[in-house]
């Protein structure tokens, strides 16, 4: 058969098809309408919503949505109310576990712990909690190990899940870095600066006012830096890397003296992504006021999280000092310090990097056990022509006077005894490598000589 055969032919049952459906159609046209509920002129009949029921319990009528418009057919009580109110404000809650605690955060849509309110979670099987000071935490301790399920309680105003979530507590604790750190991370405009940032300078207290306060371009394998700070405004730190500074070791953030925050230093940012753009290594610090494992390990985490995105080929030092009576930690005693720096280390020694202690030489004598806590790297803090700590350091911050071109204020001045290698960064760490300090070389007691 030839093509215009078969066309012919098609298009002749394609016809005859369409003309026995309309036969169909228009033999059974009442029927349709009646099931469509149309008039004779195709306009929809007003039928009765809801129909009289007979007296066997049957239906009479056809009509069986009208039970939608029956207000007796649904319970009175709208169930999760809160969930189905479009014009709450939505939130979420984040846990994490260290030790046979818990922490529940209620964090809104963008990740912010939400305020002002008291909310309330249910833990199964353990009971009711509220955030009676209404900081979007709820911490618990003392839980034994095991999972537990969380939810938390409906609030006016707000949009909760409606959600069941688990999560593991844990016996023993683990020295690792936890994932939701960042919404404990407060700024300095959530805060009370004046009341939270009291670090002491104890070597300045001890000094003996024979510190040199010039540039020390030392000889050797030992390099030239400074630290820095908030204190120290915005620095050009192109200049600084021209007046010879070898590294920079910066305030990543600190905890609260008073309420124990989790605080980010305003100058962070700025100072290592210029120090590192200017080509000058870096190290951070954090300043401590944690009282137990716990707030150590949160500490930490912060600082992981806060580094995690740079290059930094210099230790993570843990910032131990006095805040001059008034912190929340100043009343440890050096046992129970020790422990809690050393869970510090610990975690972030766990997650690859090299960290150490920074503390004046009486801090270090005797608010602290360094015997406990020799693995890692000590920067003495000892404002004199030559050190008389008597005890093993890798690093000398030797003066807080210093004059350093690019930086208005006074600033920290260091020497490091430590051979650092800057063309390993930290990201080869997850290769295999152990770390980005070649060897264990550190300046003996005497403070004056250097060792290979």
């Amino acid at each position: 058969m030839d093509s215009k055969k078969m066309k012919r032919a098609l298009f002749a049952m394609v016809a005859v098809f369409v003309l026995i459906v309309g036969a169909i159609a228009a033999a059974n046209l009442e029927q349709v309408k009646q099931k469509l509920g149309l008039t004779a002129d195709g306009q929809l009949e007003e039928t009765a919503l809801i129909e009289e029921a007979d007296v066997n319990g049957g239906q009479r009528g056809d009509n069986l949505s009208a039970f939608l418009q029956d207000e007796t057919f649904f319970d009175p009580e709208v169930r999760f109310k809160s969930i189905e109110t479009f014009s709450g404000r939505n939130v979420f809650l984040m846990m994490s576990s260290v030790a046979k605690d818990l922490r529940v955060m209620v964090v809104d849509s963008v990740g912010k712990l939400v305020t002002g309110t008291p909310f309330t979670i249910v833990v199964q099987g353990v009971g009711e909690y509220t955030d009676t000071d209404k900081d979007g935490v709820i911490y618990i301790d003392g839980l034994r190990s095991g999972e537990y399920s969380i939810s938390l309680k409906e609030e006016e105003g707000f949009i909760v899940p409606n959600t069941i979530t688990s999560i593991q507590v844990r016996q023993e604790i683990e020295y690792r870095v936890l994932d939701d750190i960042e919404y404990l991370i407060l700024t300095e405009d959530d805060i009370d600066v004046e009341k939270e940032d009291k670090a002491v300078n104890g070597a300045e207290e001890a000094a003996d006012g024979s510190e040199n306060t010039q540039l020390q371009f030392a000889s050797g394998n030992a390099k030239l830096g400074i630290d820095v700070s908030k204190w120290n405004n915005t620095i050009e730190w192109e200049r600084v890397k021209e007046a010879g500074i070898d590294f920079a070791i910066i305030r990543c953030g600190y905890r609260g003296a008073t309420s124990g925050a989790l605080i980010l230093d305003p100058m962070y940012e700025k100072n290592i992504k210029g120090a590192i753009e200017a080509g000058i290594p870096v190290g951070v610090y954090f300043f401590t006021q944690a009282t137990d494992e716990v707030e150590a390990v949160e500490e930490a985490s912060m600082v992981i999280s806060l580094i995690e995105d740079y290059d930094v080929d210099y230790p993570v030092f843990l910032d131990s000092e006095s805040a001059g009576g008034r912190g929340r930690a100043d009343g440890l005693t050096s046992e129970e310090r020790t422990k809690i720096h050393k869970a510090f280390l610990q975690t972030i020694a766990s997650a690859g990097y090299e960290t150490g202690i920074y503390g004046s030489r009486n801090w270090l004598k005797s608010e602290v056990d360094m015997t406990e806590l020799s693995d890692y790297k000590t920067w003495l803090a000892e404002y004199s022509d030559v050190p008389s700590y008597d005890e093993y350091y890798h690093m000398w911050q030797y003066t807080s006077k210093g004059a350093v071109d690019g930086i208005e204020t006074r600033v920290d001045l260091n020497l490091c005894y430590m051979n650092i290698d800057t063309s390993i960064n930290h990201a080869k760490s997850a290769e295999g490598y152990s770390g980005v300090i070649d060897g264990d070389s550190g300046n003996v007691p005497t403070g004056g000589d250097e060792e290979d």
